[in-house]
């Protein structure tokens, strides 16, 4: 079986015309965040979970947040088989990573999206202290922060990022071929 029955290309394609806030689509949201990776000079894995990390919005788009049900747990039950445990690890974590950063900062919570501030009380709002010292001991804690930070500054209306097709080597690594077709609004 191959992810490319997924469509990923074709998920993000039509994303593009999907808003995540009231400025800026699906597509830009996961473009923006890999480009904060890639700034941040992230490893391919990290960059390929900042791409990906809100595709469970994709893939289940009425699905209902809720702790431990959540579009991060979607994306990564969806591509756990094709990417390295890390990539799903990290996709899941990014929601717990902000119910983390809420706990232990109160500025973070200040500083968060409406649509962050939305979702947050349906994930479950604030961690309880065991939840976060098991999260700190983990050894990719560090890498669920920094993709965090990285979905929280991605939501800038306008801001010129690489398109889609930049990803093409990193996404088919390990989803194996896409479907690329010129005029989808991937390539530019």
């Amino acid at each position: 079986m191959s992810v490319a029955c997924l469509d990923l290309a074709g998920l993000f394609d039509e994303s593009r015309r999907r808003p995540y806030s009231d400025h800026v689509s699906q597509l830009d949201h996961a473009l923006q965040c890999a480009t904060q990776a890639r700034r941040d000079r992230a490893d391919d894995e990290a960059v390929v979970a900042a791409l990906l990390h809100d595709v469970g919005h994709l893939l289940t788009p009425d699905d209902v947040e809720a702790p431990g049900r959540h579009h991060g747990s979607a994306a990564a039950l969806a591509l756990r088989p094709y990417v390295p445990l890390r990539v799903a690890w990290l996709i899941e974590h990014h929601v717990v990573a902000k119910r983390y950063l809420v706990t232990v900062d109160p500025r973070y919570a200040a500083s968060l999206s409406p649509v962050s501030r939305r979702s947050l009380v349906a994930q479950g709002a604030c961690l309880a202290p065991d939840e976060a010292s098991v999260l700190e001991t983990h050894p990719w804690f560090g890498d669920a922060v920094r993709l965090r930070r990285w979905d929280d500054a991605a939501k800038q209306p306008g801001l010129t990022c690489d398109p889609l097709i930049e990803y093409a080597p990193l996404l088919e690594r390990w989803l194996g071929p896409q479907r690329w077709t010129a005029g989808k609004g991937i390539d530019r």
